[in-house]
């Protein structure tokens, strides 16, 4: 047994562990004494928030709580909740940035309510205290808690835990008093000092959960790998948190989490930006072209630039454009060129590209178009999530620019809808706009890193040398079967051509204003865009297949469907669902889907526009809407609410 200031190490046994209460030094009477047995508890899963000022690291001690749970076999959802206000003064509501995640096995959600609250001062207990189960436990670092603290968060009395109807049970922990303490021989000004505390934080949750430590100070080491006095420093606090837990004389539960049987492979935690990212890269390779990402940093897609731009070891061209009007037009140009072209945004930067796109529409050139969504109009709420950007994403063009649509259905799955945005984009010659999210863009799962075989070559239609050397190649030639334009790469000989963006005439190329052609090209690009149908996968349809209710949605809503689908059938309930990738065009079989229900129930994060979307196209079914616009992801209890009443309407 060793023995320091503040905390006892022990060897752990979950079978068999003991508590201790520890008296620390500076009291006269100095003395060790043995509490209860600790409870653990063994759950399916279990959530987690951190919360605090931003700039206290919550995102930080939260991603590397997921990685390392993502390392032992758990499943893992996140929801990085970054405040509205980034510059908010310290201390105060509007500035509070938190950081949920969910571990354990039949994980799909980041999860309504948290098991564990981890409060960093008064403010974030405030703005967190209503998503904690009863029952639950909150740590607060109670030296935030004086009455400056206090005032400072608009508490009306000098009693937060009363004011605030907690029923949860309290664990005061000095964690700024313990931090300093921990390091008073390192060397570091207070102001570096405090930077640690989020360490402690992290250190005690780590023990709450059995996390292994040995991986939790190796992420660490990499992360400080170029600062050894800020790892030693946040290593120390991190095990002070720790070993703190041991010694915690609060007859807390501890937590054992199941795991899922994982297929063998590398696992690792992956963000949606980061997957998105990748994903692009998995398709310049499979499709032999060379990438090329022009952007304008944007939040919250900001990430996409900033991870494409470190992998010039793989071929990636990445320039961050001045404004979004040349991040497209870049992009278009560098697709002319024969480059996989990418330009990423978000709804604002969108409607800025809108003119760009319709040139790569009437230039029938591959293009993909990410929008990581964010809430609102104009600047709107650049950290919060929303699928506001669907109609835009389907019409927001002037004429008729059809163009395909593709949304990702969770922050693992933004891989694989990238690369079919790109295979897409690239084999059918047409610019193609992945949806993503906030929610699902910075938020994490665990993710098992594929082997390139298990994703298909991508096959550029190239213009072939048979069809050269047969004399009269045009530049708008195309397949007779899918209406594909053949891409004639600058610098084949004998295919000399030029694009822009007047109509030109279907059969010469030459620039037309003739009414009856320009009526061919509407509909053969309209026609091209819906034989893709042909070539994306159909919808399955899970739960009840002789259900009266089909619960769907898009994109990054997966999660929170599927599970509300799952526990209303736990509950007896009658009740089938089925999720789209696929937007424009919709899988083939989505008329034949939808009209074996009586009644369809939309839930999406806009006022209904994927409803109306779809009773446009299908007009003899019957759809229900549940929708929420509060930049905020779902929460599973809201539609299940939503669900039963529709069940209970005639």
């Amino acid at each position: 047994m060793l023995i320091d200031k503040y905390s006892i190490t022990l060897p752990r046994n979950s079978h068999d562990a003991y508590k201790y209460q520890l008296i620390p030094r500076k009291h006269k009477n100095f003395k060790i004494t043995m509490l209860e047995e600790t409870k653990i508890k063994t759950l399916d899963k279990v959530v987690v928030r951190f919360s605090g000022d931003s700039g206290d690291g919550m995102q930080l001690v939260g991603n590397i709580f997921t990685n390392v749970s993502a390392g032992i076999g758990n499943e893992v959802s996140t929801f990085p909740d970054y405040p509205a206000e980034i510059r908010a003064p310290q201390g105060s509501l509007g500035g509070v940035s938190g950081f949920q995640v969910s571990v354990g096995k039949g994980v799909h959600t980041p999860g309504d309510q948290c098991d564990v609250l981890v409060a960093m001062n008064a403010a974030a207990l405030k703005q967190n205290a209503r998503y904690v189960k009863h029952g639950g436990v909150i740590i607060i670092d109670i030296d935030s808690f004086k009455e400056a603290d206090l005032k400072k968060a608009l508490y009306a009395t000098d009693d937060p835990i009363k004011e605030l109807g907690i029923t949860a049970q309290v664990l005061d922990v000095p964690v700024t008093t313990m931090t300093k303490a921990a390091l008073e021989d390192s060397g570091l000004d207070n102001k570096s000092i405090l930077k640690c505390r989020n360490f402690f934080a992290l250190g005690l949750v780590c023990w709450l959960f059995d996390r292994p430590m040995e991986s939790v100070l190796r992420f660490l080491k990499n992360k400080f790998a170029k600062k050894p006095a800020i790892y030693e420093a946040n290593a120390k606090v991190l095990q002070s948190g720790y070993n703190y837990g041991n010694n915690i004389h609060a007859g807390v539960s501890t937590y054992r989490i199941e795991s899922e049987s994982a297929r063998p492979g590398v696992y690792t935690d992956i963000n949606g930006n980061t997957a998105t990212a990748w994903g692009l890269i998995m398709a310049s390779e499979k499709s032999g072209r060379p990438l090329f990402l022009g952007s304008y940093p944007i939040t919250p897609a900001t990430d996409i630039l900033h991870e494409l731009a470190k992998r010039k070891d793989l071929g990636v061209k990445a320039v961050q454009m001045e404004d979004e009007i040349a991040g497209v037009c870049s992009a278009i140009g560098a697709s002319f060129a024969g480059d996989l072209a990418v330009t990423s945004t978000s709804g604002p930067g969108l409607a800025l590209k809108g003119e760009g796109i319709g040139l790569a529409v009437m230039a029938e050139l591959p293009l993909v178009v990410i929008d990581v969504q964010r809430g609102g109009p104009s600047t709107g709420l650049p950290t919060k999530t929303e699928q506001t950007d669907l109609l835009q994403a389907l019409y927001g063009r002037n004429g008729e620019s059809p163009v395909c649509v593709v949304a990702p259905a969770s922050p693992t799955d933004c891989f694989t809808m990238a690369f079919e945005a790109a295979r897409i984009a690239i084999e059918h010659m047409t610019p193609v706009i992945l949806l993503s999210d906030a929610f699902i863009g910075n938020g994490s799962s665990a993710w098992r890193v594929p082997e390139a075989d298990e994703y298909p070559a991508i096959k550029p239609p190239y213009l072939s040398k048979e069809r050269i050397d047969a004399g009269g190649w045009r530049p708008y030639e195309r397949r007779e079967d899918n209406k594909v334009r053949y891409w004639a790469i600058p610098g084949t000989e004998g295919a000399a051509h030029r694009l822009g963006g007047l109509e030109k005439d279907y059969d010469t190329g030459a620039i037309s204003t003739d009414a009856i052609n320009h009526e061919r090209m509407v509909y053969t690009r309209r026609e091209k865009i819906a034989r893709i149908a042909d070539d994306i996968p159909q919808l399955e349809v899970l739960g009840d297949e002789d259900a009266d209710i089909l619960l769907t949605g898009w994109g990054g809503t997966y999660g929170h469907l599927r599970t509300a689908a799952a526990e209303l059938r736990s509950q007896g309930k009658k009740i089938a669902f089925t999720h789209f990738r696929y937007i424009n065009p919709l899988p083939s079989n989505t008329g034949e889907v939808l009209r074996r229900f009586k009644k369809v129930v939309v839930a999406e994060l806009n006022t209904g526009q994927f409803a109306d979307y779809l009773q446009g196209k299908y007009p003899e079914v019957r759809i229900e809407r549940i929708n929420k616009v509060q930049g905020q992801p779902f929460l599973v209890k809201e539609i299940i609410d939503g669900v039963l009443q529709i069940m209970n309407k005639n």
